[in-house]
């Protein structure tokens, strides 16, 4: 039997690695996507997961990326987790750089959810999750690189969530309101879960997939227990 296929797209170490190895395990056929896909190589060999170069701003290179994970299988899962960033005073900040901000971190969220709405809506099911973050809501001072991009993304699944929930796929917003946690954080002082655990998030994702619609998740906020809010 053919498993289901579940997109990453923005695919690294963290977060993505996490969900990569849970949904394998869990039975799916991963499709890792990134700009560079020779640092997902040992992840591939311990997942089993295909990796297609992508650059998540690019219609084109979108495209072929849902192309290639369309003979993988039927799609189930995309998640979005691309994210674009420019730091710095409002009066210094490189346009250059906001330009390319807004591009991976929310025209690039338009791009992947499109696609995934195209095939879910024929296929009759299916879930978009888009990784957002504590700017999707709070534009602090000198974060107005960072606050555009995640404002717009928050909008963007919003505005899919009303308009395909009717149609049976279940789209979704993940406010992550922390540091996710990684191998050199472990180093640090302190208690070991002041910060995220990718893996505890990789759970949250699924469980929203696996949500029956009758009581489906738009939005889901995820934060450590030291997190003020």
């Amino acid at each position: 039997m053919t498993s289901n296929v579940a997109i990453i797209a923005g695919a690294g170490s963290g977060l993505s690695a996490s969900l990569a190895r849970l949904l394998a395990k869990e039975g799916f056929s991963v499709v890792l996507a990134a700009r560079n896909i020779e640092k997902l190589a040992a992840l591939q060999a311990e997942t089993g997961a295909q990796a297609v170069a992508t650059d998540v701003s690019d219609a084109a290179s979108v495209e072929h990326l849902f192309d290639v994970a369309d003979r993988a299988g039927p799609l189930s899962l995309v998640v979005f987790n691309a994210s674009g960033r420019a730091r710095g005073p409002i009066a210094e900040l490189d346009s250059e750089a906001v330009r390319q901000a807004l591009l991976v971190g929310a025209y690039s969220g338009f791009l992947v959810g499109q696609q995934a709405a195209r095939r879910l809506v024929a296929l009759g099911s299916g879930s978009i999750l888009f990784t957002g973050a504590t700017a999707s809501v709070k534009g602090f001072a000198g974060s107005a690189g960072f606050a555009m991009p995640k404002f717009g993304l928050r909008g963007l699944a919003q505005s899919m969530a009303r308009e395909l929930a009717p149609k049976n796929i279940h789209v979704a917003h993940f406010i992550i309101d922390g540091a996710i946690a990684s191998a050199a954080s472990g180093q640090e002082p302190g208690p070991q879960d002041r910060r995220l655990s990718p893996d505890a998030i990789a759970e949250a994702y699924l469980s929203i997939h696996r949500q029956h619609r009758s009581a489906w998740t738009w939005e889901m906020e995820l934060r450590p227990w030291v997190e003020t809010f």
